[in-house]
């Protein structure tokens, strides 16, 4: 890459950043938006994270199905990529 282009263009984005540092400003989201949004949002618990942890079988099939799964996803993947990809390269 040529330096001159990279070091030419950083005086504009510092204007730039310096603009619209100077125009734009903050706004608060409304209370009843935040409300909402803490009503919508849950935490369970820490004796229920507890014994969801605790349950080792539940734990361990939850980890094989996301394995599986992410196996079975590249698994696809790379029979497209053989599938179509060849021919557009050479």
């Amino acid at each position: 890459m040529n330096r001159n282009k990279t070091t030419s263009t950083e005086p504009q984005f510092n204007d730039l950043e310096a603009h619209l540092a100077g125009t734009l400003k903050r706004v608060p989201p409304r209370r009843d938006f935040v409300q909402r949004l803490r009503s919508h949002i849950h935490f369970p618990p820490r004796e229920e994270i507890v014994t969801r942890l605790q349950d080792w079988q539940r734990l361990f099939l939850i980890f094989g199905s996301v394995f599986s799964g992410m196996l079975l996803l590249v698994t696809v993947a790379r029979a497209l990529f053989h599938l179509f990809g060849r021919r557009n390269i050479g």
